[in-house]
C-alpha cells in the first residue's frame, strides 16, 4: 500500500484533508467517493514508502517475471494475474514494487508506463520488450522470453561467483599469513643480523627494507585506501574519468579481450530479445546502446544507429566497430540476407554467450595454480631472507 495525502468535499460542502493508504490513487479515489466525498487533490505522501528507491534482486525478478507469463499465457486478466503474483511474493521488496505498477494498471496505464515509475527495477530493455509485447497482443510470450534471458543472466552471475569462491578465500589466507609474517615474525628475527657487522645478501637487505616500509608506511596507505574507497565510486560516476578507466580496462591483456566479448555478448543478446519481440530496429539498437555497461564500447557503438538509419546494413555498420567477433558479423549478415535477422541474432547471442562462458570457465581454472605459485613465490622469497644470513653465519663460525 501507498500513502497519500488527500483534499476532498464531503456532503455539506466542507473541505476534508487527511492521509491514508491506497493500492493507488484511483483506489482512494474511489474510497472516497463512497464516502459522499468529492475528490479534490490526491498527492502521494512524502512520508510515506518510497518504492521507488527498493531494489529487486535479478532472480525474483525473473520469478516474478515468469509466474505473470504464466498466469498471462492461460487467459488471466492483467490486473488480476498483477494481484495474484503481488500475494505469492507476500511482503518483499517485488511485492511492494508489483503494488506500484498494479495500481498504475487499475488507473488505466499500460504495463509498460507502468513500470516506468519504477526505472531501478525495470530496465530500458524490460520495458521496450513488454511494450513491444502489448502492442502486438503477445504480452504472455514476451514475457516468457524475459523471464528467460533474465534467468540466464542470473545462472551466469551465478557460475562466475561460485567459482570465484575458492580462489577468493585463497588469496584472502595468503596475504593475511603474509601480512602476519612481515608484521611480526620477519622483523624480530632479521633484527638479529643488523648488528652482526656481517655483509648481508640481497634478499634479507630488501626485506628489511621492505619491512621497515611497511612499519612507517601503513597508516598512510590506510588512509590512501579509504580515501580511494570513498572517493572512487563517485568519481566513477562522472562520464569522462568512467571512460578513461573503461578504454584501459580493455587494454589489458587478457582481460581487455574477455570484458569485450562479454559486452559484445551482452550487445547481440538484448538486440535478440527484443527484435524476437517485435521492437524495430532502430529502437533497439539505441536501448542495446544504452545497456553496455562499458562507456569506451558504447562510445564505438554509437554511431551504428546512424548508419542503419542512413540504409547501410546492419552487419556493416557492426563491422566497422571492430567490436563484434567476425563469426557474429557473418550470422547477422546471413540473418539479414534471409530476411530472419531475430533468430540469427538468438543463434548468435548464444555462440557468444557459450564461448565467453567458455573462456571465463579456463581463465578461473587457470588462475588458482598461478595465484598458488604466486604466493609460493612470496613466501619462499621470505624464507631465503631470513635463512641466507643464518646459513652465513653457520659458515663463518665452521
Amino acid at each position: 500500500m501507498n500513502r497519500y495525502r488527500y483534499r476532498a468535499e464531503d456532503a455539506q460542502g466542507r473541505i476534508q484533508r487527511g492521509l491514508e493508504s491506497a493500492a493507488s490513487a484511483a483506489a482512494l479515489r474511489q474510497q472516497l467517493r463512497s464516502r459522499g466525498w468529492v475528490p479534490r487533490h490526491i498527492s502521494v505522501a512524502r512520508g510515506g514508502p518510497h518504492v521507488q528507491k527498493v531494489r529487486v534482486g535479478s532472480a525474483e525478478l525473473a520469478l516474478a517475471t515468469r509466474q505473470l507469463a504464466t498466469l498471462l499465457q492461460a487467459t488471466v486478466p492483467l490486473a488480476s494475474a498483477l494481484e495474484a503474483v503481488t500475494r505469492q511474493m507476500h511482503d518483499s521488496p517485488t511485492a511492494k514494487v508489483l503494488k506500484a505498477v498494479l495500481g498504475g494498471v487499475v488507473e488505466g496505464r499500460s504495463l509498460a508506463a507502468a513500470m516506468a515509475s519504477q526505472p531501478r527495477v525495470f530496465s530500458n530493455l524490460y520495458r521496450a520488450t513488454v511494450e513491444a509485447g502489448e502492442q502486438s497482443g503477445h504480452l504472455g510470450q514476451v514475457l516468457e522470453q524475459l523471464a528467460d534471458h533474465l534467468e540466464a543472466r542470473q545462472l551466469a552471475r551465478q557460475r562466475i561467483r561460485t567459482a570465484l569462491v575458492y580462489p577468493a578465500l585463497l588469496l584472502l589466507v595468503s596475504s593475511v599469513i603474509v601480512a602476519f609474517l612481515l608484521g611480526y615474525v620477519v622483523p624480530d628475527i632479521l633484527a638479529l643480523f643488523t648488528g652482526s657487522g656481517q655483509a648481508l645478501p640481497w634478499p634479507t637487505r630488501w626485506l628489511m627494507g621492505f619491512t621497515e616500509f611497511l612499519r612507517i608506511a601503513w597508516p598512510w596507505l590506510a588512509v590512501f585506501m579509504a580515501l580511494l574507497a570513498t572517493a572512487g565510486p563517485i568519481l566513477l560516476r562522472k562520464p569522462a574519468p568512467r571512460r578513461r578507466l573503461d578504454s584501459l580496462f580493455l587494454r589489458v591483456p587478457v582481460l581487455g579481450p574477455t570484458l569485450g566479448n562479454a559486452e559484445s555478448a551482452r550487445y547481440i543478446s538484448t538486440l535478440a530479445i527484443m527484435l524476437g519481440s517485435g521492437v524495430p530496429l532502430l529502437p533497439a539498437l539505441r536501448i542495446a546502446n544504452a545497456v553496455l555497461g562499458n562507456l569506451a564500447l558504447r562510445d564505438r557503438l554509437v554511431g551504428v544507429v546512424d548508419r542503419v538509419a542512413e540504409g547501410g546494413a546492419l552487419a556493416q555498420a557492426l563491422a566497422g566497430t571492430k567490436t563484434i567477433s567476425p563469426l557474429m558479423l557473418q550470422l547477422i549478415a546471413s540473418g539479414e540476407q534471409s530476411g530472419n535477422l531475430a533468430g540469427m541474432m538468438h543463434r548468435a547471442a548464444d555462440q557468444q554467450e557459450k564461448l565467453l562462458a567458455n573462456r571465463i570457465a579456463m581463465m578461473l581454472s587457470l588462475f588458482e595454480p598461478l595465484m598458488l605459485v604466486g604466493m609460493g613465490l612470496v613466501v619462499m622469497f621470505i624464507v631465503m631472507g631470513v635463512l641466507l644470513p643464518i646459513l652465513s653465519l653457520n659458515q663463518l663460525v665452521t
